[in-house]
C-alpha cells in the first residue's frame, strides 16, 4: 500500500514517534510525506520514504493529486486544531479522500486505527474497489 504522511509544525514530533512505534507495519509499505516531516520521519526511522516540497510550499497539494489519480491507499496528515491557517489545506484533502474513498487519519487515535487495521489486512479491499491504474507516463 501507499502511505502519505503529513504533520503540522506542532505534530511533527508526535509523526515522528508513531512511525518510530509502526516501523515494523511501515517498513512493508511504500511511504511519502511532505518535505519537512518526511526527513524528520526518515532521519528518526531509517524508513525509505519518497518526499515532495514541504506543506507551505504545496506538498500536500502534490499529495493530494496523487490521490486524485488513484496512487495513494491511506493519508495520516497529524493536523493542529489549535493553529489558524490551515483549514483549507486540511478540507481540501480530506475532500479528496471522500470523493477517492481513500482512508485518512487527522489524528494520533485516527492513525492508530488505520495502520493496525492495515496490518490484519483490512484495508485489502483497496485493492479490489480502485484497482491501481498503470503508472502514468511522465513528459518533460
Amino acid at each position: 500500500m501507499n502511505i502519505a504522511l503529513i504533520a503540522h509544525d506542532k505534530k511533527k514530533e508526535l509523526m515522528v514517534q508513531f512511525c518510530m512505534a509502526y516501523c515494523g507495519i511501515l517498513s512493508k509499505h511504500q511511504l511519502c510525506a511532505t518535505g519537512t516531516t518526511g526527513k524528520l520521519v526518515a532521519d528518526a526511522t531509517g524508513l525509505k520514504i519518497d518526499r515532495f516540497l514541504s506543506g507551505a510550499q504545496g506538498g500536500d497539494q502534490q499529495i493530494g493529486a496523487r490521490v486524485a489519480y488513484n496512487e495513494i491507499d491511506m493519508v495520516i496528515f497529524l493536523c493542529d486544531p489549535m493553529t489558524t491557517g490551515h483549514e483549507t489545506d486540511v478540507h481540501a484533502l480530506q475532500r479528496l479522500c471522500d470523493l477517492h474513498s481513500v482512508p485518512i487519519a487527522t489524528n494520533i487515535a485516527t492513525a492508530e486505527m488505520l495502520i493496525l487495521g492495515l496490518d490484519r489486512g483490512d484495508l485489502s479491499w483497496r485493492d479490489i474497489v480502485n484497482p491501481k491504474r498503470p503508472a502514468r507516463p511522465r513528459s518533460y
